[in-house]
């Protein structure tokens, strides 16, 4: 037993027990699904980069590491990201999906977004929503806030995939107040494990639809759920791009490489494969 499978006598906050390793564990790991092995660490900087040393030296697909508490949680375009421990999902996973052309990957963190979503919505009962190209929104009072990211990064023969989940923190926990988390949106259930379960076997679900389509997104269904879900669509929008270039314009369509596609005001439709996304009319009134 390591310390994170034994139970801990004294909680720091009542409302955030630890995870039940063994009974994760039991749910999720069977003989041919993808989740192979299940490891819970009580405290670490980021589970992306923990999982991206193990492998370069080797790892079998499907391994799956969560944190109870990081504390150098990395997010697109260095952000960090850190809560109180045992405040929300902070966990990644590792994919080898080498049979799949390399240059249909980027859908990756696209299809990781469509399962919290959809994962979520069963097991917490909250309405989420996709801002391109990897937050997660859900609405509190009104506004449209961002309760979780994705972030997905080469590593070894596979794709490391990071995603932290706001679940029970309170207002006056928030990083920002442009945040928010699973119960502030009126979650029917902040049950970790119940919610870690509904992720995880929806990532299942959609990464094996993907796969048996070779990676074609329209074939297997994840552009449609992406665009539906997508709540960037139909938004005039400003993109931060690289090398500080800007552009704005509506958000059109996801096209088959999981880029946005702005239609600008000359009339062009401008693709956007990396950058920063600002709603410019968001839900609300204010800006996401």
């Amino acid at each position: 037993m390591t310390p994170s499978d034994t139970p801990q006598s004294r909680w720091s906050d009542l409302d955030r027990p630890p995870l039940n390793v063994p009974a994760l564990r039991r749910g999720l790991l069977r003989p041919g699904g993808l989740w192979t092995s299940l490891d819970v660490v009580e405290t670490t900087g980021s589970t992306n980069s923990d999982l991206a040393r193990r492998a370069a030296t080797g790892l079998d697909e499907g391994a799956v590491l969560i944190a109870e508490e990081q504390t150098a949680g990395r997010g697109r375009l260095d952000r960090t990201w850190t809560a109180p421990a045992r405040s929300g999902l902070f966990f990644s996973v590792y994919l080898k999906p080498g049979d799949v052309p390399a240059e249909r990957w980027g859908w990756l963190p696209l299809l990781t977004g469509v399962a919290a979503a959809t994962g979520l919505a069963r097991s917490a009962g909250v309405d989420t929503a996709l801002k391109w190209p990897n937050d997660l929104l859900v609405t509190v009072e009104g506004a449209e806030r961002k309760a979780g990211g994705i972030l997905a990064e080469r590593a070894g023969d596979g794709v490391v995939v990071g995603m932290g989940v706001n679940v029970s923190l309170r207002a006056d926990e928030l990083p920002a107040p442009t945040a928010a988390s699973l119960a502030l949106a009126g979650a029917v259930s902040t049950d970790r494990e119940t919610l870690l379960r509904g992720v995880l076997r929806s990532l299942e679900h959609w990464y094996g639809q993907w796969r048996a389509a070779d990676g074609d997104a329209a074939a297997s269904g994840l552009q449609e759920a992406y665009a539906a879900g997508c709540a960037t669509l139909g938004r005039t929008v400003r993109a931060q791009l690289p090398g500080d270039r800007t552009l704005t314009g509506e958000a059109v369509a996801i096209d088959s490489d999981g880029r946005l596609v702005l239609a600008t005001g000359n009339g062009l439709q401008e693709p956007v494969s990396a950058g920063d996304i600002i709603h410019l009319r968001g839900a609300g009134g204010g800006l996401v």
